[in-house]
């Protein structure tokens, strides 16, 4: 690849930055970390990557990276991209090799959904693979569209008020999870891709499934980011912005224990003793 543009160096920028920020702002990677990359061979997770090597650099502190691919053995998966790329830009690699496509399709009938299962097994291995190592930090690629896409899937199909947090603790307490591109676009990250020239690897599983629910919500952002540019970044700024006394949930709110105050100032003048 040439000299960048101003415009595709503007756009390395952006997501350098909004990364780096992601990263300090949870105190995401720590000296010393060794952060466990995991590679799909998708727009996000290359992205992250190559984000990541950049901060490696640059960071005031030290840090390890290792990538890990997971191949699922889906019929016809280039088992070759993936090694041959990293190979290329010298970062060390793992690829696990665990057939959970025939777990998946035994599993779940034809024609529904595979995603949450898929999903399942795959981060349970990725979770074990990660103590093996000695990971500290385990990072996915998911971005700012995601984490609002799947709060909506919460709350229109799941009744919960939750998304996905930068920072994840796991519920046995052996992994912790970071999203670098939390705050950074889909769109960027497909522009990001396209001038890298990433050898993506399509998911031939999930990927061609039709009306699947994130697809719905994700049409429907689209619709509103259309019609009201800047929406999704307002909507993912609200996530930060919670405020639990306005909502309806009694394990975060005292609501029972609410009283007039008797010691608060009166809201209004005594007219008659002027």
């Amino acid at each position: 690849m040439g000299t960048l543009s101003v415009n595709q160096n503007k756009l390395q920028k952006r997501l350098r930055r909004l990364a780096g920020e992601a990263v300090t702002d949870f105190n995401m990677i720590e000296d010393g970390d060794k952060v466990m990359v995991c590679l799909s061979g998708g727009k996000d997770s290359y992205t992250m990557l190559d984000v990541l090597l950049y901060l490696q650099k640059v960071a005031p502190i030290k840090f390890e990276i290792v990538a890990v691919n997971m191949d699922q053995k889906q019929p016809g998966f280039p088992e070759h991209v993936l090694p041959e790329y990293l190979k290329s830009i010298g970062v060390e690699y793992h690829i696990i090799e665990k057939d959970t496509y025939s777990v998946v399709k035994e599993k779940i009938p034809e024609g529904k959904t595979t995603c949450s299962l898929c999903s399942r097994l795959r981060r349970g291995t990725l979770y074990t693979f990660a103590d093996q190592i000695g990971a500290t930090k385990m990072a996915l690629g998911h971005h700012r569209d995601d984490i609002v896409e799947t709060f909506f899937l919460n709350m229109f199909y799941g009744g919960t008020l939750k998304a996905m947090p930068p920072k994840l603790l796991s519920d046995d307490g052996r992994n912790v999870v970071i999203r670098p591109l939390a705050y950074c676009s889909e769109a960027d990250i497909e522009a990001y891709a396209r001038l890298k020239e990433f050898p993506i690897i399509p998911c031939n599983l999930c990927g061609s499934q039709e009306n699947l629910q994130r697809q719905v919500v994700k049409e429907m952002l689209q619709e509103w980011e259309r019609k009201s540019p800047g929406r999704t970044e307002i909507m993912f700024r609200a996530l930060q912005n919670v405020v639990p006394s306005q909502l309806a949930d009694r394990n975060l709110f005292d609501f029972t224990s609410l009283r007039i105050d008797s010691q608060a100032t009166p809201r209004f003048i005594d007219v008659m003793s002027l």
